[in-house]
């Protein structure tokens, strides 16, 4: 892990612009800050994701982080939601499909901000003679954990064009920096890749042959972003914790439009760095400013709202999920 990553990973963001450095000029302890804020425990993203660029975001506008002590907490997306629903963790990422897929095992959460849009895509090697998902069938190929709502929505976009993740395909799981091990050794021959990893890979020469939320859009004539996973956490912990919950959404709804506002930020090396980009690697993070902004959900109101309950009704439908979700599972900004 790079000297910041270790920084960011441990850093705590205090309540109030400046904050830390005003503590520091008057000689303040710290503690006393952090008793100030609402502290809570977020979950840290993962190498190879796009909540990485999100850090970044915090790290270089420390003024849109108001009123929170937060304490990052490590973990894959299996573990992150083992760490939810044992308290070991206050809010992680969750989207519709991952709510409900829980919601079976008598595990209540509710989503009250937004986070990412679905950024998967099918990449295959430069030379390889693949030009649809369908090519690939009996083939090896690799995909996030079936954990993670990236794979549940692979899996559903999948079955409405006739594919069935599970069955036409031999798929193997992992992180997304260890799925493109597997694809850079030749072990898979396609990935279903996540921002940044996938702009990486395009940018080496290798193709892009299919995008999950065009093939949701191409299938169901749904123009709206396809929301991937949201701010979540347990409803007891929600009840208890309104204003704090509250305060993470629209912290997550800023860092988003901050980014979307202006996309060229990821041209500063607190934003690439965490990310896993070199400052050779410009020609790179030039593709990230024209392909990450429709990764970074900006909306939180009715019509995204109709898109879970959109996304739930297809799932059921598909055999994806058992049910949907009895309560209402989401909280207004």
């Amino acid at each position: 892990m790079a000297p910041f990553e270790q920084e960011l990973s441990r850093r705590q963001f205090a309540a109030g612009v400046g904050g830390l450095a005003l503590a520091a000029a008057l000689g303040v302890p710290r503690l006393a800050l952090a008793a100030e804020a609402r502290r809570v425990r977020l979950s840290k993203s993962g190498p190879g994701t796009a909540g990485t660029l999100q850090d970044g975001i915090m790290a270089k506008f420390p003024e849109l982080v108001k009123g929170l002590d937060i304490e990052w907490v490590d973990g894959d997306p299996g573990q992150l939601q083992v760490f939810i629903l044992s308290g070991a963790l206050d809010s992680g990422p969750f989207g519709a499909l991952g709510l409900a897929e829980v919601a079976q095992k008598n595990v209540d959460l509710v989503m009250f901000g937004p986070r990412l849009n679905n950024h998967g895509s099918w990449i295959v090697r430069a030379d390889s003679s693949y030009r649809h998902p369908a090519d690939l069938k009996g083939k090896r190929i690799a995909t996030q954990l079936p954990t993670s709502d990236t794979y549940r929505h692979a899996r559903m976009a999948a079955a409405l064009h006739k594919l069935d993740l599970q069955k036409d395909y031999q798929v193997i799981f992992g992180s997304s920096v260890a799925n493109i091990a597997l694809f850079n050794r030749g072990d898979v021959e396609a990935v279903i890749a996540i921002e940044p990893t996938s702009t990486r890979l395009i940018a080496q020469g290798h193709r892009e042959i299919a995008r999950v939320a065009d093939q949701w859009q191409e299938a169901t004539g749904d123009t709206a972003p396809l929301s991937l996973v949201t701010c979540a956490a347990t409803r007891t912990w929600v009840e208890k914790n309104p204003e704090t919950s509250r305060a993470i959404g629209k912290l997550a709804l800023e860092i988003n439009k901050r980014f979307v506002a202006d996309p060229s930020v990821v041209r500063d090396p607190l934003i690439y760095r965490p990310m896993g980009f070199k400052d050779t690697d410009t020609a790179i993070i030039d593709r990230l400013v024209e392909r990450l902004p429709r990764v970074y959900a900006t909306e939180w109101n009715k019509a995204v709202f109709d898109g879970f309950d959109r996304q739930l009704e297809v799932a059921l439908s598909l055999g994806i999920i058992e049910k949907k979700p009895q309560k209402r599972y989401i909280q207004e900004l």
